[in-house]
């Protein structure tokens, strides 16, 4: 099958609970978010993250997203990766996807390194013959050694983020999502990282990354789109990136 995104109007609202509108909507119009708001039951505050957003990628499409902070680059990146259910538009996801937004999550602190190179494994949807198969270059590219049979609570911030990117970046995947261009660890594992990156980058038929760093958009995508207050605007040449 081949690998594509669509997305047609796509429309996501939170609620905010014990926060009074008006104080809420000075926030926001601070913050630079469209915030559209909405009284709702129950006390609660809807605000509106994404509104009527429209995509349409194809295999070797490399799509970079910009705007300010809280413009929805992220909330968009998890609503693709499936974290959020749209309240309004329809969604359409071909191919196998990668998300390295939070590296950290569903890592459990009481388990060893190697459980919870599983674990990660398990949530990015690999199986179990996949993750047997992969275990060996995911321990050695963490450079971790005989601290995998340790308890993560045990390690070092250094350590942890180690452990949590080479499980993370260990799929093989169709779809790629991203949240910022990702560098971890000492200087030598971050050009490790880096080429890590590059090459995942490479092998995936689709690429989303959100990042303020024009040079990296420019080096990885051919596509840009700008969002702003929720809104994303049309998908523009890389070239057209100010």
């Amino acid at each position: 099958m081949t690998s594509a995104i669509s997305a047609q109007g796509l429309t996501l609202r939170f609620p905010v609970y014990g926060v009074d509108n008006r104080s809420l909507k000075k926030y926001l119009a601070r913050i630079r978010v469209g915030g559209q708001l909405a009284a709702s039951s129950g006390g609660a505050t809807m605000v509106t993250a994404l509104r009527g957003v429209n995509l349409s990628l194809r295999a070797g499409d490399r799509l970079g997203i910009v705007g300010s902070n809280g413009s929805g680059k992220t909330t968009l990146l998890r609503t693709l990766a499936g974290a959020y259910m749209p309240d309004e538009g329809r969604l359409e996801i071909h191919g196998r996807v990668a998300s390295l937004l939070d590296l950290q999550v569903g890592l459990d602190p009481s388990a060893t390194g190697i459980e919870n190179i599983r674990l990660r494994c398990l949530v990015a949807g690999m199986s179990t013959a996949e993750i047997n198969e992969k275990l060996p270059q995911i321990a050695e590219f963490s450079g971790l050694g005989a601290y995998l049979a340790m308890p993560l609570k045990t390690y070092s911030a250094g350590m942890l983020a180690r452990l949590a990117f080479a499980a993370a970046t260990a799929i093989d995947a169709d779809i790629l999502l991203m949240d910022e261009w990702i560098a971890v660890g000492d200087a030598d594992f971050q050009e490790q990282a880096h080429e890590r990156l590059t090459s995942l980058v490479e092998s995936a038929r689709i690429l989303v990354l959100a990042s303020h760093n024009p040079q990296i958009l420019k080096s990885f995508c051919n596509k840009v789109i700008r969002m702003e207050g929720g809104k994303a605007g049309p998908i523009m040449p890389i070239e057209d990136l100010d």
